[in-house]
């Protein structure tokens, strides 16, 4: 027997849309057509009971290997004539003032798309993606009424989003993701890329990578053209993580494990994620995108170390200590959260090399590995630019922020 939906009745978004929203949100789809509004609003069809047709999604309570952990879901829908065509040009970023998903706007920008951005109300607007030239509106996963009117005009989705440390990645991850997708099923969107994590197929005892897995599954069973962009690691992050501290001769955390990982500069990420879309042998299909050379986090050390011309203050995080600390904070309801984020901690000190071949990617998307980024001349370019400027304020860094 299938065990109960995960998505309750309220989670749907285009339900909630229509029950809900105000005069004035109701009135954003006034450009769409009669046809498809209606079919926006009664398409998707949502049942706890068994698959009655070929068209119908599910996702047993199963483990992965066929099946999903993350509960029964099922959508169908219904063919309808298609509504006013959408301009090609026309996205939607999810994420964008992320660290990938503002790469992705401004690439997108530079290629000539429209560029619309989904963005929560906050105490710091996103004003910069409005300078750029994109068109930002408010919404919020964790609120799915907030949704389809957002999407009208919408042709691609392109999802970067991921819950931020202090939020529930259950609910921005997995309820939120389920909500968006159900949307962009029901408001007609023609192509979804959705951004994932390398060996999340791998990884079911992960919280995260369950549910990065189960949505790639959900996508390629929903009916909805899709691209799968399965990330390895990013270049950014190791300047918070390493240079910075290193710059100001901080202790940074390090292990002992011999994890390999091939990190891609996220200018590249945004650039191979255009070029996907220019490509039709890239929809309904999963592409893991990996750089060029894959690095322990010993070498990453090193390497900044010598770029900086100072040695690291290396505190070892012992790797029982971490899984111990991962199944104690795991049986408390209130460090839930922390306990789901400590078990991707430990997926890194697995002695894996999160990596893949790139030869395939590479000539689907129609590009050249030489165009991408090494780690050492990211390094090289970031170095040589922030020691040039210490060097002319004459004075020792004291920030934490360089986002470059």
């Amino acid at each position: 027997m299938a065990s109960k939906c995960v998505a309750p009745s309220q989670v749907f978004a285009v339900r909630s849309f229509h029950e809900n929203a105000t005069t004035s949100q109701k009135s954003a789809l006034g450009n769409v057509s009669k046809t498809q509004t209606l079919r926006s609003a009664s398409g998707l069809k949502w049942s706890a009971k068994g698959v009655s047709s070929s068209k119908e999604l599910m996702m047993s309570g199963k483990k992965l290997g066929g099946a999903c952990s993350r509960g029964s879901l099922r959508c169908a829908s219904d063919a309808s004539p298609a509504g006013t065509a959408l301009k090609s040009t026309s996205i939607m970023v999810i994420g964008a003032t992320g660290t990938v998903g503002r790469q992705v706007v401004r690439r997108a920008l530079d290629e000539g798309y429209d560029v619309r951005c989904l963005v929560r109300p906050r105490q710091n607007p996103a004003d910069f993606l409005r300078d750029w030239g994109a068109v930002t509106v408010k919404g919020d996963l964790t609120k799915p009424e907030s949704l389809p009117p957002s999407l009208v005009g919408i042709h691609t989705i392109i999802d970067c989003a991921t819950a931020r440390p202090e939020e529930s990645i259950q609910e921005v991850d997995w309820e939120g993701k389920m909500a968006l997708i159900q949307a962009a099923k029901a408001m007609g969107i023609q192509r979804y890329v959705f951004f994932s994590v390398e060996g999340c197929d791998k990884h079911p005892e992960v919280p995260l990578m369950d549910m990065k897995r189960c949505t790639e599954q959900y996508l390629e069973q929903i009916g909805m053209p899709y691209t799968v962009l399965r990330n390895c690691g990013f270049m950014q992050a190791l300047i918070s993580q390493y240079a910075v501290p290193i710059l100001e001769e901080q202790s940074v955390w390090g292990t002992s494990d011999t994890t390999r990982t091939a990190y891609l500069d996220t200018q590249d990420v945004a650039r191979m994620t255009l070029a996907c879309l220019r490509s039709d042998e890239t929809v309904n299909k999963t592409y893991t995108l990996a750089g060029p050379k894959a690095y322990t986090i010993q070498e990453v050390i090193a390497m900044c170390e010598k770029k900086a011309g100072n040695n690291a203050q290396v505190t070892e995080v012992p790797l029982a200590g971490l899984k111990a600390l991962q199944f104690i904070t795991s049986l408390f309801q209130w460090t839930r959260d922390a306990s789901d984020r400590l078990a991707f901690a430990n997926l890194l000190t697995n002695n894996e090399v999160i990596s893949a071949p790139m030869d395939d990617t590479y000539k689907a998307f129609g590009m050249d590995e030489s165009e991408t980024t090494t780690l050492e001349a990211y390094f090289d370019d970031y170095f040589s630019r922030i020691l040039k400027k210490l060097k002319e304020v004459g004075g020792a860094s004291k920030q934490r922020d360089f986002y470059l």
